[in-house]
């Protein structure tokens, strides 16, 4: 089956359809969201409870007919309690394997910063892997395998914060803020004609594996110029050379970068690559992944403020 862009621009609209039935007010979440499942990454997301993080994974696995899981990360959270374990099974005389919920396809790690580092590591080998190794055996995850992983913003006590060469790992870092009056009264009107809750069921199924799949190889087509390349570069560059910043932006960062914006340009229905597109992903892509130093901190600094910056000063091409 012959496909163009205009197939990956129409998916994209109809997951953004079936996605703003259930989730009111978040556009441009949901935006980067969809991003990141199109470009085949993982998604940190940070924001308080109760703002509908479980309900937008939820509802996004109902868009894609596919499989969901969630895991409610905790200090005595194990390794096998992630992946799975060999069980012994005494009739038989013979050990099976017990999957753990890993084997989904979209699944919600809430609260990861509770789970000690080792059982961390866990899960995020399979993210990297794509697979699971158990006593040397090797077992493959299915695609589409999208991990969202949740962290609350303002809690520290009893958490393990993530390394940053993990964090480096998940494609985006979203955040997840309180909507604004209009808004949060919409969500009131359309919970109380719900009947009370707003349900992932409301959604339709819209695209399936094989089409995600599509779409993907669609959107590696997208070509992207040498100044494109170039004002990529110099972004990473300049998170870099910053003074504020400890420690910039990865080599892994840039492909990231480069990788959303041809995904952004496809959902537009373009063939190449624009500077608005590098634009629009910056923050999402880079915020997790530069360590502001401790005196620009106390100043408050923040990640967003350095690159709100970079992007004013790094010439853009024309």
């Amino acid at each position: 089956m012959e496909l163009d862009l205009m197939f990956v621009k129409k998916k994209y609209t109809e997951l953004m359809d079936e996605l703003k039935k259930v989730i009111v007010g978040q556009e441009q979440f949901l935006s980067h969201l969809a991003a990141a499942l199109f470009t085949g990454g993982h998604v940190l997301m940070e924001g308080f409870p109760g703002l509908g993080k479980t309900l937008t994974a939820r509802t996004l696995a109902k868009a894609l007919d596919v499989r969901f899981s969630r895991i409610q990360f905790t200090p005595d959270l194990m390794p096998s309690d992630v992946t799975g374990t060999m069980v012994f099974d005494v009739k038989n005389s013979s050990f099976y394997m017990k999957k753990g919920p890993v084997f989904t396809n979209i699944l919600l790690a809430d609260e990861i910063n509770r789970a000690t580092p080792k059982t961390q590591s866990a899960l995020l080998e399979c993210m990297e892997e794509r697979s699971v190794t158990i006593d040397g055996e090797t077992y493959l995850l299915d695609e589409p395998f999208l991990v969202i992983a949740t962290m609350n913003p303002i809690e520290f006590e009893g958490t393990y914060p993530l390394p940053e060469a993990q964090l480096d790992r998940f494609l985006m870092k979203l955040e997840v803020n309180h909507l604004p009056p209009e808004r949060e009264e919409e969500l009131l009107y359309r919970v109380n004609n719900a009947g009370g809750a707003l349900s992932p069921e409301r959604a339709m199924a819209v695209i399936n594996p094989d089409e995600w799949k599509a779409a993907r190889d669609e959107i590696a087509k997208v070509k992207v110029s040498e100044e494109i390349i170039r004002y990529i570069t110099s972004i990473i560059f300049a998170t870099r050379n910053t003074p504020a910043v400890l420690l910039g932006a990865s080599s892994r960062a840039s492909i990231d970068l480069m990788k959303c914006a041809k995904t952004l340009a496809a959902f537009d229905g373009r063939d190449y690559v624009i500077p608005e597109d590098v634009v629009e992903v910056i923050h999402p892509v880079i915020r997790h992944r530069i360590i502001v130093r401790p005196e620009a901190q106390l100043d408050n600094v923040t990640v967003d403020d350095i690159l709100s910056g970079i992007i004013k000063t790094v010439e853009i091409p024309r």
